[in-house]
């Protein structure tokens, strides 16, 4: 069914949404829900449940048919997908897995109870579950973990008619299908032919005299981060995988590719902000404060730290109250000059842009843009100050620290995430928070420190 419903714009999903929750509302009747919930494209139907909250959901989730339930299963975030599987006893459990192919139950095989794990695998033929065991093999964040078992191979010593006349009993292509998989007797990858060579081949032709020998593949172990960036790099649409040996296992597709790419993505914005995991908007209180506590309590210390770094210049603060005024202004500009270096570096970290040796120049480059920040928005700010107060100092002090804060946020910027991958940790996470309790403490002692010396 899945292959015969069109996908629908973000527009168009909010106002299914929106005719859903009416129904819902209203005290529709079931037939009727049914059928809108069936015309829907698994992925569709994955957005919907994401944005309801957790009543209206399992209401919704109730009317999917059955044999769709392994198939939207796979398309939910996992925080969601938690809620609907704690809904489901274990018959039902049982049965949305076993509809689901030996990669696609990989992916969601750590969020199934293991009694339902142990009935599903009985359930599949020696083929399949070695297939599973093997997926299961892969760490996360490898290609064997992405990869999909669906391809086509083809003997290197057949001739392009013998490979054609094959390709036509098949009764589909497996999606994404751009090229053929070109093996000899013993499964091992000796090379891809391409579709669009295969069409344009003399037909008498042996596999081996048109195949590509030295086309892109990749082995199970490989980072998928590598692989997606050489997906992005060369853009392909398939890749072979194979194993240490070189025997050909599985394939690589360019749709899990952007899934991968994608969830990264949202990985790196959550851990800025200091969230753990990513988390159903409408998940319970106790779940939510559990996610997001931790990166609170350092908050908590840093910002206290900062409010004491105020206290102790409680004095001057008391003799020009300007000093409060103009203060937030300083920790603001510098928080968020931090931020854009931190940002900068984490992605290029995340591409592998950054070697050992390019730390220094990284620095120094990173220094210098901050003391021209700093030259030209302090001079602005200092003026402004002046402006406002009367004072010639007091500008001073303003352009003075607007350029040390600014270079502390260069350093910071640099340093965090520096320190994080020299210890193995990922640099992306509390970025954002520990930056900006630099910047806040950093900012308000210098600027603190500078009036008090300068102005008292």
């Amino acid at each position: 069914m899945a292959e015969t419903q069109a996908r629908l714009e973000v527009d168009e999903l909010q106002q299914k949404l929106g005719e859903l929750r009416e129904l819902i509302a209203h005290g529709a009747r079931s037939a009727e829900l049914r059928a809108r919930l069936d015309a829907l494209h698994p992925a569709d139907m994955a957005y919907i449940l994401e944005a309801l909250p957790l009543e209206e959901r399992l209401a919704v989730w109730n009317m999917v048919k059955a044999d769709r339930d392994g198939e939207i299963l796979l398309e939910v975030s996992e925080a969601v997908r938690e809620s609907l599987i704690e809904a489901m006893d274990s018959a039902e459990l049982v049965a949305a897995a076993e509809t689901l192919e030996a990669d696609e139950l990989a992916d969601i095989a750590a969020d199934l109870p293991p009694a339902v794990m142990e009935d599903v695998v009985q359930s599949l033929s020696p083929e399949e579950r070695e297939r599973l065991r093997a997926a299961l093999s892969y760490p996360e964040g490898s290609v064997g973990a992405l990869m999909d078992f669906e391809h086509v191979s083809v003997r290197d010593d057949v001739t392009l008619e013998a490979a054609t006349r094959f390709l036509r009993r098949l009764d589909k292509l497996p999606d994404h299908t751009d090229q053929l998989f070109v093996i000899d007797r013993a499964q091992r990858l000796k090379g891809t032919l391409p579709l669009a060579r295969l069409i344009v081949s003399d037909l008498h032709l042996e596999v081996s005299a048109v195949l590509l020998r030295d086309a892109m593949k990749f082995n199970g172990e490989d980072s998928a981060e590598d692989a997606a960036n050489a997906f992005e790099r060369y853009d392909l649409v398939s890749a072979p995988v194979v194993d240490s040996a070189g025997t050909l296992i599985g394939r690589l597709t360019v749709d899990a590719v952007v899934d991968y790419i994608r969830q990264r993505s949202a990985e790196a914005h959550l851990a800025e902000a200091g969230l753990r995991e990513e988390e159903d908007v409408f998940a319970p209180v106790l779940n939510s404060f559990k996610n997001r506590w931790a990166w609170l309590a350092i908050n908590l210390v840093t910002a206290f730290i900062a409010s004491r770094v105020i206290g102790l210049f409680e004095g001057s603060i008391e003799r020009l109250v300007a000093l409060a005024a103009l203060m937030p202004i300083i920790a603001g500009v510098g928080g968020n000059s931090g931020n854009q270096t931190i940002t900068m570096i984490v992605r290029a970290l995340a591409l592998g842009q950054i070697q050992r040796g390019y730390w220094a120049p990284l620095l120094k480059k990173e220094l210098g843009l901050a003391l021209l920040n700093g030259v030209v928005w302090g001079t602005l700010l200092g003026i402004v100050a002046y402006l406002l107060y009367g004072n010639v100092a007091l500008g001073g002090v303003m352009a003075l620290a607007m350029v040390l804060t600014l270079m502390l946020a260069a350093v910071m910027g640099v340093a965090i995430p520096w320190l994080r991958s020299h210890f193995g940790r990922d640099p992306a996470v509390g970025s954002s928070v520990l930056i900006t309790a630099c910047t806040d403490s950093g900012g308000f002692f210098i600027f603190l420190g500078l009036a008090t010396l300068f102005l008292m």
